[in-house]
């Protein structure tokens, strides 16, 4: 394959239009042209990549690039502010999962259908989500679509940014809320005497006895445990449906205790297939995180005398009461899938208050 010249404009098809690829020293490395991709207009093209080669030769290029636009084009301004959003997807879709298209990215489209406007109307766009939603999700929607604008005008699609500049978050991060030991017990008791709910029991000890996220445990297969049960190989978690990775790529071996041990044999079938879940819901498929949620979780502790914490909060209470017992940092972040430093500043009061031992 021969390289283009240095300094060379190269004519190429985007997304069913043309645009031309300019030399590395060009503040823009694209400029759209506003023409379909037909053999007509790649004529067309080439004339104005031909004159840019030419300014560039004899030093009288606009960097701006505002020369090489035909008059006819449309104004950028006025691009609906979803045509941009789509074409950021349909050229990241092979750079993210599943789950990220599916749910963040389909949620920044829904929330551009409810309000559509163009590009120059972005101040609106503000105005009515963050009037609409939480300051946290309106935040995210507008990162998302800070992020979809930034790649197009690096790809010369628009000029300008309405986005660009967002206040920082005024939420600060929340405090880290476990359950008390005692509080553990109590809800591993309902769940078992639950007449609804206590197909769930074994889920919800293996929560708060191991500190996996809710996403890994609902992912681990009966071929993720070795024969002897001595370890567990945490590798993926599944969302909706769809394996991904852990939350931090990295696999992990999680030591099987007595507790686990126990639970694990009372529940393992005779000759379980490698690829079947350990945890099922009430019809024996893989569990919905979601109904788990907002039905079980939310009935069995709405019946108990304690404050309602999400059940991320078993993770919590895991690692809490770890540091509580002495478990060095390094150990407990090698477990949970964390790094020492995430431990120390998320967990640094019950780090902290672990009494010096005696001499």
């Amino acid at each position: 394959m021969t390289r283009n010249p240095k300094g060379s404009v190269v004519v190429e098809g985007f997304q069913g239009r043309l645009r031309l690829r300019l030399p590395k020293f060009c503040p823009k490395r694209y400029l759209s042209l506003g023409m379909p991709d037909t053999k007509r207009n790649r004529k067309l093209a080439k004339y104005k990549a031909a004159q840019i080669e030419a300014d560039i030769i004899f030093e009288r290029f606009d960097s701006s690039l505002d020369k090489y636009r035909s008059p006819f084009q449309q104004s950028r301004k006025k691009i609906p502010l979803l045509e941009i959003w789509d074409a950021y997807v349909e050229e990241k879709k092979c750079d993210v999962s599943v789950t990220t298209l599916q749910i963040d990215f389909a949620m920044v489209r829904r929330r551009i259908k409810s309000c559509p406007v163009t590009l120059d109307q972005g101040d609106k766009f503000r105005a009515w989500i963050t009037k609409k939603f939480s300051p946290g999700g309106a935040r995210r929607v507008l990162l998302q679509l800070r992020a979809a604008c930034n790649w197009a005008i690096a790809n010369d699609l628009i000029s300008t940014n309405p986005f660009a500049k967002l206040p920082k978050s005024q939420t600060s991060k929340p405090e880290i809320q476990p359950f008390t030991r005692y509080e553990r017990d109590l809800i591993i008791e309902s769940f078992e005497k639950s007449v609804y709910y206590n197909y769930y029991s074994p889920f919800v000890k293996f929560l708060f006895w191991s500190g996996v996220r809710t996403s890994e445990a609902i992912g681990l297969r009966w071929g993720d445990i070795d024969e002897q049960l001595e370890f567990i190989n945490i590798s993926e978690s599944l969302v909706n449906g769809n394996r991904k990775d852990t939350k931090n790529h990295q696999a992990r071996r999680f030591p099987i205790n007595k507790a686990i041990y126990g639970l694990l044999l009372d529940i393992k079938p005779e000759n379980p297939s490698p690829s079947e879940p350990i945890f099922k819901s009430k019809t024996g498929l893989s569990i919905d995180a979601h109904n788990f949620l907002n039905r079980a979780w939310r009935s069995v502790l709405g019946g108990l005398p304690l404050k309602y914490r999400k059940q991320y909060a078993t993770r919590h209470t895991f690692i809490s009461l770890c540091l509580e017992e002495g478990v060095p940092v390094a150990q407990v972040a090698s477990w949970v899938g964390n790094s020492p430093k995430t431990i120390w500043q998320s967990y640094a009061g019950i780090v902290s208050s672990i009494p010096v031992p005696e001499p």
